[in-house]
């Protein structure tokens, strides 16, 4: 059931008060507006500043009104003296809905007994939701929905019909180029995509597909102002990542997960993966990557924000954050080594009160019955600190282990680091230094690369095979004093995980490198 249809039900079935939870109050108007031609009503609208006027009027006629209504008395005063079938649309009433506003509060609960027998319905639009718990009873709560696909479509094409008048702005979008804005632009208000879209003509006096980092730009001001996530704006991607070819693959063929044909396929949105290995091995940049590879902005959950001193506002915080994602969505959350985030729920008790239990609770919950395109990616290093919920299937899609690099892995790996300091991999032995790397991660291999580009830089030279051996042959990998934890990792992966870089065997286990540390 669609919006307009849920809420005109609501209002031929004489709900007395309706609360629409929404930033988008014109739009709302708008659905209201037509609900009361249809059933052939009167529409009025209040607010503040102007009182009780007929809706859509227009602010010059406005400033003519009587101000006595602007009162909020006095409008549901005037709401109970009107006898013809109407809809009141309210806007921003909730700031009088606190404790403080007690006669306002007694007053709409008597008007909603009056209105149960009448034809008259009042409508409540804020961008919060604020209900004292003297109307819990009395009002009914609806969430109305972001602009679809098809309606960010119909407001491009209209801008689209507006500058054709302009010689100079070229329109470059084939159809290809205008799905990725569209899909980039979901999650906007059509306000805020309207002028995204704007922006976008007069910075650069042309609208193409190319211009999806000016949509995700508007997505950020909105993660910036919540202050619980943090955007990334990253250029990352998985040619700057060496080996991982099962997790490339997997990622890959779900890049066109978040398109119309997907739905109608059948497919739903992928929910998330769980990257589970050794430091350093590429974790958190996989995580930067996927939101390269699948153009959606990338979202940190900090979950050291989370935390608050007053009881309950930790929770809060979390339901924030979440809320904040889904509202840019589609996207991708990523929360980074989750193991220590959560280190410590089932004792919860005995330490903090529950309260990182009850913040857990509220996470898990989310990730099982979560239907916002929100794609989370999260890092762990230490299997012992993973609570077994997090693990079960359903709450996300895979969990990946990421093992130290294989020699082709890390020859791979030292490629990418040469050609990324303005270095021509051929120049060099690949094959020697990945055989004298044994038992590196990435991160180590990635240091070497740089402290031998300093030694050289000191002896003023360029940077050679023997300057990489020696940087290598000084550097003692972290694999050394970790032995036992690896090998527990490794034994624990067996079979609860696929291998990020290991495909499967045919009997349907994983064929895992064996080595010797």
């Amino acid at each position: 059931m669609t919006f307009s249809n849920e809420i005109e039900t609501l209002i031929r079935a004489r709900y007395p008060i309706l609360y629409v939870v929404s930033p988008e109050e014109s739009r709302v108007q708008q659905v209201l507006v037509e609900i009361a031609n249809r059933r052939q009503k009167k529409a009025f609208e209040w607010s503040f500043s102007t009182g009780i006027v007929t809706a859509g009027t227009s602010i010059q006629l406005q400033k003519h009104r009587a101000a006595a209504s602007k009162d909020p008395l006095v409008a549901l005063d005037q709401v109970i003296d009107q006898a013809e079938p109407a809809i009141y649309i309210f806007k921003d009433f909730h700031p009088f809905l606190s404790r403080n506003n007690f006669a306002i509060i007694r007053k709409l609960k008597e008007i909603a007994l009056q209105l149960k027998n009448s034809f008259k319905t009042i409508v409540l639009i804020a961008p919060v939701l604020e209900i004292p718990t003297e109307l819990e009873k009395e009002i009914t709560v609806l969430n109305f929905p972001l602009p679809t696909r098809d309606d960010l479509g119909e407001l491009l094409d209209r801008i689209i019909a507006d500058v054709k008048e302009y010689k100079h702005v070229r329109i470059e979008l084939d159809e290809h180029g205008r799905q990725r804005l569209l899909q980039a632009a979901l999650g906007l208000t059509l306000g805020e995509a309207e002028n995204v879209f704007a922006k976008i003509i007069v910075k650069d006096e042309r609208l193409s597909g190319d211009d999806v980092n000016e949509v995700f730009a508007e997505k950020q001001q909105i993660i910036r102002k919540s202050g619980l996530l943090e955007y990334y704006a990253t250029d990352e991607s998985f040619s700057q990542v060496g080996g991982l070819t099962v997790l490339k693959d997997w990622l890959q063929k779900r890049a066109v997960a978040f398109t119309d044909e997907a739905r109608a396929f059948g497919l739903p949105a992928p929910k998330g993966i769980l990257l589970l290995g050794v430091q350093g091995c590429g974790k958190s940049l996989c995580a930067k990557a996927v939101s390269c590879l699948w153009q959606l902005p990338l979202l940190r959950f900090d979950m050291g924000r989370m935390f608050g001193s007053l009881v309950g506002s930790s929770e809060e915080n979390v339901r924030r954050a979440i809320n904040v994602a889904e509202s840019v969505a589609p996207a991708v959350l990523w929360v980074d080594e989750i193991d220590k985030a959560f280190a410590g729920s089932q004792g919860s008790g005995m330490t903090d009160g529950g309260t990182t239990a009850r913040v857990f609770g509220t996470f898990l919950t989310w990730l099982s019955e979560k239907t916002a395109p929100v794609f989370v990616v999260t890092t762990a290093n230490d299997i012992t600190q993973l609570p077994a919920e997090l693990l079960r299937k359903g709450r996300l899609d895979e969990i990946f282990f990421v093992d130290l690099p294989s020699v082709e892995e890390r020859r791979e790996i030292i490629a990418i680091h040469l050609a990324k300091r303005n270095r021509d991999p051929a120049n060099f032995n690949l094959d020697a230094l990945a055989e004298r790397c044994e038992n590196f991660s990435g991160a180590e291999i990635e240091q070497a690369v740089i402290s031998a580009l300093y030694d050289a830089f000191y002896a003023r030279q360029d940077i050679t095979d023997e300057f990489l051996l020696q940087a290598l042959t000084e550097t003692v990998p972290l694999a050394k004093t970790m032995d036992e934890q690896i090998s527990r990792l490794r034994s624990w992966t067996e079979g609860r995980a696929r291998n990020a870089s290991v495909p499967r065997a045919a009997g349907g286990g994983t064929q895992h490198r064996r080595m010797e540390l």
